[in-house]
């Protein structure tokens, strides 16, 4: 076996983090909303164009508090893929929510909007798409039909920052939307994420919440003389070490976003023949959405060819890895009542797609070799493999 190994993941330094995390130290604040985070806060406002962004710890805690916001109470029913990390159903079940899994189409991989109207009860208190690997869902449609029903809209954009749909940034279209820096995303601070908050309604109260149900940041602000406990809430803000450490990564997004795009197309391009001649898919971006370069991944013909690749790829010192199993056919799933057949393009999908090395320092001799490992893989016939001989998924959101 090759022992020169080419990882899935790597996380990438832009060359200032060290400079920033040493100015956060100096200055003497390194916890939560000092100086850093201020900054990224501004920053996010300013590229998103949203009236307000709050970085949190984690993604999986952007979304615990917009459920926080939505007041879900147990019985409340949330529609959610189930194609999708285990974060976005937990942080509603938390409140006692009861997730109603949808299917997702089978070009975009996104929540299939067609199904959405025929989900929705009386019980129905939000609706979570998620953009897949950072391509836009059908908002229009999404935004409509949730308009028509007064339901709530929360943006998962893990995937997505920087990505648009219709030209407008993702993470801008529903009342609230949660982003990923996680060391698997684009922009990284090794754990962390943002909620963004598009309806003002909700931005006092998120600050609130954010801050162990205090109004902590109105004192700060000089608006009152002491701050006291107010309402429910958890203690989600990130160090100033990492808001310091994401800071000089957002301040180099340009490059970092080109040298994905790069790494994108490559496979893109040099892929195209072998996946014709193999009846492979490889990813579809519409053309009303702009991708930020997120992942690259095939479509296999089938489970067990899926899985031959991935041992052919770790048999040439390449980890390739599969990607989110169907949540409605999970122990948890299952206690919701999902059995085999609810998201029939989920359970096809979920089967047979595999990720490939992406990551910003990837070289393009480095991606020749992955390539073309690839393409002395032949479909035909299909070697059947054990689990145990799979690389699992990397974790994104813890």
């Amino acid at each position: 076996m090759n022992t020169n190994i080419i990882p899935f993941n790597k996380p990438y330094l832009c060359g200032t983090e060290p400079a920033y995390i040493a100015q956060a130290i100096e200055l003497g604040w390194v916890s939560g909303d000092g100086p850093f985070s201020k900054k990224c806060h501004t920053l996010l406002e300013q590229i998103l164009g949203v009236p307000r962004a709050l970085l949190t710890t984690s993604c999986t805690h952007a979304l615990e508090m917009a459920a926080l916001l939505l007041d879900i109470q147990p019985g409340d029913e949330v529609i959610v893929p189930a194609f999708t990390f285990v974060s976005t159903v937990n942080a509603f079940v938390l409140r006692g929510a009861r997730p109603v899994f949808i299917d997702i189409r089978a070009d975009t991989l996104n929540l299939d909007e067609s199904q959405l109207e025929r989900l929705i009860t009386p019980r129905t208190k939000a609706i979570v798409p998620v953009h897949y690997a950072g391509v836009g869902c059908e908002m229009d449609s999404i935004l409509n039909i949730a308009a028509r029903h007064h339901i709530p809209v929360v943006e998962d954009n893990a995937h997505g920052l920087f990505g648009k749909y219709q030209g407008r940034l993702l993470g801008t279209f529903g009342a609230m939307a949660t982003q990923s820096f996680h060391e698997t995303k684009n922009i990284i601070c090794g754990e962390g994420g943002a909620l963004l908050i598009n309806d003002p309604q909700y931005i006092e109260r998120a600050e609130i919440i954010r801050e162990k149900g205090t109004n902590r940041s109105r004192f700060f602000r000089g608006q009152v003389d002491k701050y006291t406990w107010t309402d429910i809430g958890s203690s989600y803000l990130p160090s100033d070490i990492l808001a310091a450490f994401l800071y000089a990564q957002l301040e180099t997004r340009e490059q970092i976003q080109a040298k994905r795009r790069q790494i994108w197309h490559g496979y893109n391009q040099q892929l195209q023949g072998w996946a014709a001649a193999h009846d492979v898919r490889l990813p579809v971006v519409p053309p009303h959405c702009e991708q930020p370069y997120h992942m690259f991944y095939l479509l296999m013909g089938s489970l067990d060819q899926r899985q031959a690749l991935i041992r052919h790829l770790k048999e040439q010192g390449i980890v390739s890895v599969f990607h989110y199993l169907p949540l409605h056919l999970s122990d948890m799933g299952r206690r919701f009542g999902g059995k085999e057949g609810d998201c029939p393009v989920t359970e096809d999908i979920s089967d047979r797609l595999l990720r490939l090395p992406f990551y910003n320092d990837l070289t393009e001799e480095i991606q020749a070799q992955v390539v073309a490992a690839i393409q002395q893989f032949q479909t035909e016939p299909a070697r059947l493999v054990t689990a145990a001989t799979i690389t699992a998924p990397q974790s994104e959101r813890e």
